[in-house]
């Protein structure tokens, strides 16, 4: 089995189950998809280096996680059922306050782990050490947008630290040449971050052609607080400072307004949706996904980090993403599960800008394969239900991400000792923060 592990290779998938009909699919040796469908491997048998067998799963475009804190693995359970301000000054900052770059190397390997695992093959992250963070996810082989978490604190000597930080991660990654791994900006938050900072945001956005990713009216005190001190909501403040594009993806949301929502449609914006999240840190409001979807709105899925959600399975994040606008919005027919699945996918490869989050010839090859034969997908009346509301991350089977199979049979390299070294992180960065 190990040389189906092997880089880029042309293969062939046989016997899947694709637009309700048995299928193959041809990967070539170029990372993208070469043929789908009935006949694929007998017409393409002499191309490929190997085959496996599908069994009839499910064929899906990869998952697309669009905001977590990968390197939050290693706080996953550590505290749990508090406040959110007494959950972040007392147990979530001094951790973090205490990070080195080969915890977020090792969180990081656990997160993309997971994220395999459960079928995700791209995510958009903000954390820090974000060089050791591209590192990790250069040896596990999925994508990845990485930000550096800027945070100037109102502070111009903070600023001028984070930029040159941001400016050195940016060289950094580009440095890589990996083109599943691609830098981004992190601006926090309009509370953490200065209009000066979000300016410079803006600029170096623009001029060196980098997404934006920054949280935007997670809690009601957020937009309180801005409206107090600056008389303006706070996706009105991030437009004023040039941050609002089609190059942003602003993460929560559950505050906006209606003349908010459609600013952001307006702006192109797409929004991040993390309902788990959102629910246990009790922020009190469903992002409005009917108003942001009536401006258009490309709305995708995010799961957060670990320390709030506490698990990276975006299937669970679908189906709590359509419960939850049901019942904040009364409405059973709000976000159904076709509408879900599309923001797992595709909306969330539009989002990273991949190229990704479809089937067809042509496109990259990242794909997952869900078995059929397990209780969630049993019976089989209507798969995209099933998917959404039956089946978690433990249906998934096969992973492909850029042509590469990082999963088969839910078989991954190197599983047990990236197991061992993150556990051991864990420990050792609660001790040094607590002793």
């Amino acid at each position: 089995m190990d040389d189906i592990f092997s880089k880029n290779e042309p293969f062939i998938i046989e016997n899947v189950f694709f637009n309700d009909r048995n299928a193959d699919i041809f990967i070539g040796g170029d990372g993208r998809i070469g043929s789908i469908g009935p006949g694929t491997a007998k017409k393409c048998s002499g191309d490929a280096a190997f085959s496996i067998d599908g069994k009839g799963a499910l064929v899906l475009p990869g998952l697309v996680n669009t905001h977590t804190h990968a390197a939050m693995t290693l706080l996953r359970g550590y505290a749990d059922d508090m406040p959110l301000q007494e959950w972040l000054a007392d147990k979530i900052w001094p951790l973090e306050a205490n990070l080195t770059g080969k915890d977020v190397y090792l969180g990081t390997k656990l997160a993309c782990l997971e994220m395999i695992r459960s079928g995700t093959t791209a995510f958009n992250d903000m954390y820090f050490f974000m060089e050791d963070a591209a590192r990790a996810v250069d040896e596990m082989g999925i994508r990845a947008t990485l930000a550096y978490g800027f945070i100037d604190l109102f502070s111009e000597e903070k600023r001028e630290h984070e930029i040159k930080a941001t400016e050195n991660m940016v060289k950094t990654i580009r440095a890589m040449n990996n083109p599943g791994i691609q830098p981004a900006l992190g601006p926090h938050a309009i509370y953490t971050v200065s209009p000066e900072g979000l300016k410079w945001i803006a600029g170096y956005s623009a001029g060196e052609d980098l997404p934006i990713h920054i949280h935007l009216s997670e809690t009601e005190k957020e937009v309180n607080d801005a409206v107090s001190q600056w008389k303006k909501r706070p996706a009105e403040i991030l437009d004023e400072c040039g941050v609002l594009g089609d190059r942003t993806i602003a993460a929560h949301c559950c505050w906006l307004n209606r003349e908010e929502c459609a600013l952001l449609g307006k702006r192109g914006v797409h929004v991040s949706h993390n309902p788990v999240s959102n629910m246990k840190l009790a922020v009190n409001r469903a992002m409005p996904y009917h108003w942001l979807k009536e401006e258009g709105v490309n709305v995708c899925l995010g799961t957060d980090g670990c320390a709030s959600n506490n698990n990276l399975d975006l299937f669970e994040e679908m189906k709590v993403a359509a419960l939850l606008q049901k019942f904040s919005w009364n409405s059973q027919t709000l976000l159904p599960a076709g509408e879900a699945l599309h923001m797992a996918t595709t909306a969330g490869a539009r989002a990273l800008g991949l190229g990704t989050g479809s089937l067809t010839a042509g496109s990259p090859a990242d794909l997952i394969l869900v078995s059929r034969h397990t209780a969630c997908n049993t019976p089989f009346h209507n798969p995209v239900s099933n998917l959404v509301y039956s089946c978690n991350g433990g249906a998934v089977e096969t992973v492909v991400c850029n042509g590469r199979v990082l999963m088969h049979e839910r078989v991954i390299p190197g599983e047990e000792k990236i197991l061992a070294e993150a556990s051991e992180a864990a420990f050792d960065l609660v001790k040094r923060t607590t002793q």
